[in-house]
């Protein structure tokens, strides 16, 4: 028999009442409209719970210090007594005082477990100095099978997903009201603003303390705007408010890429940027004072939007104070605002604190760029009078802010000094938000770190004036396969590929670092075989893009070897006798230069190929048989800073001038070439190629980007009597992948048109190409990035300069999707609509081609 308490000093006595108040409402139902947090007892409300029972009488001795001697559990059903006191985080042996600290913390910890209805602790024991305690529980039902019904089974997988309300969950007021609202709030924000919820239980017999729920989901109607009107506006139309508001359309038949419906969220952010457009225009005072919905008989709605323009201002005199860095002149460069033009509340913020964007020009990041992390700019507006804004720009520069230490965390393959190279904020250095910038930029890079999820941490100490930087990353696989079979003209081709962008050479010979293969020291490795019946190809290709791990200057070379067979497309025969045999080489070096800025390279390389003919013919040139042997130079001068992600550039560009030459064999010596034979023609070739291309990245709002490419590309001869190689030629058209082709030919994508189809037989010797893009994020996850594009865009081949037109160009428009996975590389495919005819099938135009693209970006 338990003891009863029956003497209880009388300062406990408010904290039972407190406690029994408490567990008679704990279970107390919440307006469903309100989103109620899970139960936690406050401190104040949290006592020692000391039940009288008829047992005898226990003297509890006040301030005295007990041993907990036992504790028992009842009440549990589901829930193990050992579970139960490691929740409460009582031990025997543990020294308790009551009402005492411990006691209450305990009965917290169980109510903060969400496990339970209700909690009780008892003494049941007092033999000298020793207590025992009893712990009553009343265990919540946990949630069974969970049937959710009033939706298309394509959605009803995903709401299972994404509500809490999950098999295993304890049943709660708090769960239930929780999962209503976020069901109804996910429809409203797709216009189903009459969404019902109801959620019902019934107790599983089978199973102790479990109940079966039934979620039923009446979305109702989509609620569409039938009309939205706007009063005491006058300076803006409301054909002008109606187009501001972006995501609040009215219906109508035309609604297509935007429909109407309303959504709350979007509506304010409409309602707001319709006020920042009046700030533009100079209506400072601009504000919606009043705005309702009505609703129609035919279950729409209506939009009343009451908007008070104020007076229209102008920017009067404008006063920089305290600036000793930088000259009143060059702040002014910056702000870019004179005296007496309309006032722009949203120029002016964007230019004194910046538009957000990693570029943006403004004084706030002017002083950042430079070291000034402590200081401090605020545009103030000193008088109004007359509808004229003065402004004082006051600044609070402080003392300029030093790089104290630099550290990067998450990576776990790659060594930290490959990536320590790449940081432009050095421990010593001025502070600079640039640097950081660039820093992301060029870690982003890399290809083996995750763009999207770099993460800079800047923290500053005002005591010396200097700043600690932290940047988080986290590593992307490195490794690229391709394996692929496919049957095509006539002939099975299989591809075997594989890449390692983040290879280690000096590990080659350590067998620990194979994981599978030694990693971490941003070397690139290549093999790729490629096999059918008419032809084969290897090659394999290395870079080290810092030789001697101090200076970013690159190393590469490649080695490569493609035979071709004679083959005959219409009785499908292949002949062996028939060969050309391609074997070369590649050796290069580049250099990241300082001048005119860092963003330039300059990369140069030894190449040989020769050409070994037997009985195989080409178009370009007579004989069948020899050896043609192309000893060049290239050199390639470019620049490039788009980023941050390689994958998807959202700002900067990159251009690239590439030149190609042999040395000019015919102007070296006296021999005649006029009457020459093809063997000997062509034994040594010569020539000289240039090819430029620029790429331009500009963001369109928050997530479109407009991609603009332009390229040019002319190969020439140093004698005439010679004139143009037979390779090194331009081939325009279709979706531009050189696999399997070692004949130094450049191939130029043009979507809409068949492979090559833009080109003579023996290829171009000029050519230029304008492409406009635009791209659409539709996910930038480590795991895999997608993105969505449309294009127009034209270009065209010549033989000859004397036939060189830039304008008579092929047009084509259309669009596609591109599928970047670290392990496959590039993925994507292009639906193409050519305007034009195509050259040598007059009188029909191209029409829609499918282009599948594997590892390369237009």
């Amino acid at each position: 028999m338990k003891i009863i308490i029956n003497k209880i000093g009388s300062n406990l006595l408010p904290l039972f009442f407190i406690l029994t108040i408490f567990t008679a409402n704990a279970q107390e139902n919440t307006p469903e409209n309100e989103i109620v947090k899970d139960t936690i007892v406050p401190n104040s409300q949290i006592t020692d719970t000391i039940k009288k029972v008829d047992r005898g009488p226990i003297n509890l001795q006040k301030n005295k210090k007990y041993t907990l001697g036992g504790i028992t559990v009842i009440g549990n059903q589901t829930i193990s007594e050992q579970s139960i006191l490691i929740f409460s985080g009582l031990n025997n042996g543990q020294i308790l005082k009551i009402p005492g600290d411990k006691l209450s913390s305990s009965i917290k910890k169980l109510w903060t477990s969400k496990l339970f209805s209700n909690v009780e602790i008892f003494v049941t024991k007092i033999d000298e100095d020793a207590i025992y305690l009893e712990i009553s529980v009343t265990e919540l039902d946990k949630v069974g099978t969970v049937t959710i019904k009033g939706i298309k089974k394509s959605k009803l997988e995903d709401l299972q997903k994404e509500i809490e309300f999950q098999k295993g969950s304890m049943l709660t007021e708090n769960l239930s009201t929780t999962t209503k609202n976020f069901i109804k709030n996910k429809y409203r924000e797709k216009g189903f603003l009459k969404t019902k919820v109801t959620i019902t239980t019934k107790i599983d017999t089978a199973k102790p303390n479990t109940q079966d729920a039934l979620i039923l989901i009446d979305k109702g109607e989509k609620i569409k705007i039938s009309k939205i009107t706007f009063h005491n506006n006058k300076a803006l139309s409301d054909k002008k408010l109606k187009k501001l508001l972006k995501k609040t359309k009215e219906k109508g038949i035309t609604r297509i890429f935007s429909p109407s419906k309303y959504v709350e969220d979007l509506y304010d952010e409409d309602l707001t940027k319709l006020v920042t457009k009046y700030q533009e225009k100079g209506y400072r005072d601009a504000l919606v004072v009043k705005d309702s919905i009505s609703w129609n008989e035919d279950n729409t709605i209506n939009l009343d939007i009451t908007v008070n323009e104020g007076a229209r201002y102008k920017f009067g005199k404008i006063t920089f104070l305290g600036n000793t860095v930088f000259t009143d002149q060059q702040l002014q460069s910056i702000l870019r605002i004179d005296e007496n033009v309309t006032y722009n509340g949203k120029a002016l913020n964007e230019r004194v604190y910046g538009d957000g964007s990693p570029d943006s020009q403004d004084i706030t990041n002017t002083y950042l760029d430079n070291g000034y992390l402590f200081s401090r700019v605020n545009a103030v507006e000193t008088s109004a009078e007359n509808n004229t804004i003065d402004l004082e720009i006051r600044i609070i520069e402080d003392e300029p802010a030093h790089i104290r230490k630099v550290t990067i965390r998450g990576n776990d393959v790659t060594n930290d000094y490959v990536l320590y190279r790449e940081v432009h904020t050095r421990p010593g250095d001025l502070f600079s938000k640039k640097a950081i910038i660039r820093t992301i930029r060029e870690l982003g890079q890399l290809g083996y770190i995750d763009a999207e999820n770099i993460v800079p941490d800047v923290i500053p100490n005002m005591t010396d004036k200097t700043a600690d930087i932290e940047y988080s990353l986290s590593e992307q696989g490195s490794s690229q396969i391709e394996l692929q079979g496919g049957y095509g003209g006539g002939a099975f081709v299989g591809t075997l590929g594989l890449s390692f962008n983040n290879f280690s050479v000096r590990n080659l010979f350590n067998l620990s670092e194979y994981k599978p293969v030694p990693r971490g020291d941003g070397q690139s490795v290549s093999l790729r075989l490629q096999v059918s019946r008419f032809f084969r190809t290897y090659s394999v290709s290395f870079t080290e893009p810092w030789m001697g791990g101090k200076k970013p200057k690159g190393f590469n070379f490649s080695v490569y070897n493609s035979s071709q067979f004679g083959f005959d497309p219409v009785r499908r025969d292949v002949d062996k006798d028939q060969l050309l045999d391609i074997i070369g080489a590649s050796v290069g070096l580049s250099q990241r230069l300082k001048w005119p800025d860092d963003y330039f390279t300059l990369s140069t390389s030894v190449n040989y190929q020769r050409f070994k003919l037997k009985n195989y013919r080409i178009a370009s040139f007579a004989f069948d048989n020899g050896i043609s042997n192309n000893f060049n130079f290239a050199v390639n001068f470019g620049r490039n800073n788009a980023g941050p992600n390689p994958i998807f550039p959202t700002s900067g560009s990159q251009f690239n001038l590439a030149f190609k030459f042999t040395p000019p064999y015919s102007l070296l010596n006296d021999k005649d070439y006029t009457d020459l034979q093809d063997e000997e023609l062509y034994k040594w070739l010569e020539y000289y190629k240039a090819i430029f291309t620029g790429k331009w990245y500009s963001p369109i709002g928050k997530k479109l980007v407009l991609m603009s490419n332009a390229e040019l590309g002319y190969l020439g001869a140093y004698n005439r009597d010679i004139g143009e190689p037979p390779f090194e030629r331009f081939y325009v058209g279709g979706d531009g992948m050189q696999q399997g082709q070692f004949d130094g030919r450049t191939t130029i994508a043009l979507r809409g048109y068949p492979n090559t189809s833009l080109s003579s037989v023996t290829g171009g010797t000029i050519y230029n190409k304008v492409t406009l893009e635009l791209r659409y994020p539709i996910t930038l996850k480590p795991s895999a990035s997608i993105y969505a594009l449309t294009f127009i865009e034209g270009g065209n081949s010549w033989d000859g300069f004397q036939d060189y037109n830039p304008f008579i160009l092929k047009r084509s428009a259309g669009g596609g999707l591109r599928v970047f996975m670290p392990a496959f590389g590039l993925l994507g495919i292009d639906f193409g609509y050519g305007f034009d005819e195509i050259p040598g099938i007059p009188g029909e135009i191209s029409g829609w081609q499918t282009h599948f693209i594997i590892g390369q970006q237009f």
